[in-house]
């Protein structure tokens, strides 16, 4: 399949400030199953981004706007090709003794280890144990069992997060957002000692889908490593295998690695963030309809006495 995205960013502050610095990760992976067709991000005020690879491959574009303003947007568009799963059918067949012997022989040491959103906390441990989180018969079964359990034992709440909430919030309140299934899936994989990561991305709705996401926004899952197939991707809030409808832009060991956008500015007294996402099929009509995702709208806390503050958006 081959979809067209555009990812639309705005910030507004009040007053003007007086400089931004931002890194954005939105351009989309090109590796494995997938393919960047192109990749084209407009800044406003006019800036020249430029773009280098981080260590695990993503595509991280950086700017400075050093002249005063009350408004930064963002547009991001690229067309991108997703292929089928290859050779799916494989994965059920893997056992556990080819699992550990491929993680003994690799380095997925940063994979396995407790990361800033996804480690060990009580409330995980409770869950763990509630939802009889075990190694089951296969490498496959345990993390289908899993995702299943965490799709099943919390509610889909868009907005009921923030961008930087602990998964404690979460796993008391029995709700959140794609994020937050996200890093407690991650944080009980790894518990198992078993490579799990953080994707971020987008989610392509098909006409009467019964997907939990938000059309307007980013998404987030998880990739867990599966002997003869690498990392395969796992979707807990939609309860999916990932596929086709999957778009990759970033993976980590959890949010902080990827959040779409990150930066500072100095000056200004409050700020506001919209995001407006749309992904579609590519063709012409696609392309000339004006976006109707949803817009999400947080106000942004104002900034310490060093004038600066981190701005960031939830993958919802």
């Amino acid at each position: 399949m081959i979809y067209w995205v555009r990812h639309i960013t705005k910030f507004r502050y009040k007053p003007a400030v007086r400089e931004s610095v931002m890194e954005l990760r939105m351009q989309p992976r090109s590796d494995d199953g997938q393919r960047c067709l192109s990749f084209e991000l407009t800044v406003k005020p006019s800036a020249v981004p430029s773009h280098y690879r981080d260590y695990l491959g993503n595509v991280v574009h950086h700017f400075d706007i050093a002249g005063s303003h009350t408004e930064l947007t963002l547009r991001a568009q690229s067309v991108v090709e997703v292929l089928p799963p290859d050779r799916i059918h494989d994965a059920g067949s893997a056992n556990w003794r080819e699992l550990d012997a491929l993680v003994a022989k690799g380095d997925y040491w940063e994979m396995l280890e407790p990361s800033t959103f996804a480690r060990p906390t009580q409330s995980l441990q409770q869950a763990a144990r509630h939802l009889k989180i075990e190694r089951r018969a296969t490498p496959l079964e345990t993390f289908e069992y899993i995702s299943h359990a965490i799709h099943n034992s919390f509610s889909y709440v868009p907005n009921s997060t923030k961008v930087d909430s602990p998964i404690d919030d979460a796993l008391e309140s029995r709700k959140g957002v794609c994020q937050d299934f996200a890093h407690i899936m991650i944080a009980l994989v790894r518990e198992l000692r078993l490579p799990c990561r953080y994707v971020s991305g987008y989610l392509f709705h098909a006409k009467n889908d019964r997907s939990n996401t938000s059309e307007g926004a980013s998404h987030a899952w998880v990739e867990a490593l599966v002997p003869a197939i690498g990392w395969m991707g796992f979707d807990p809030t939609n309860d999916l295998l990932c596929g086709e409808r999957h778009i990759r832009v970033a993976v980590g060991r959890d949010y902080a690695d990827v959040p779409p956008t990150r930066g500072l500015y100095k000056g200004g007294g409050e700020s506001e963030l919209s995001v407006a996402v749309t992904v579609a099929l590519s063709d012409a009509s696609a392309r000339e309809e004006p976006a109707s995702a949803t817009v999400l709208r947080r106000p942004m806390p104002p900034p310490q006495q060093s004038h600066e503050e981190a701005e960031q958006q939830q993958q919802q």
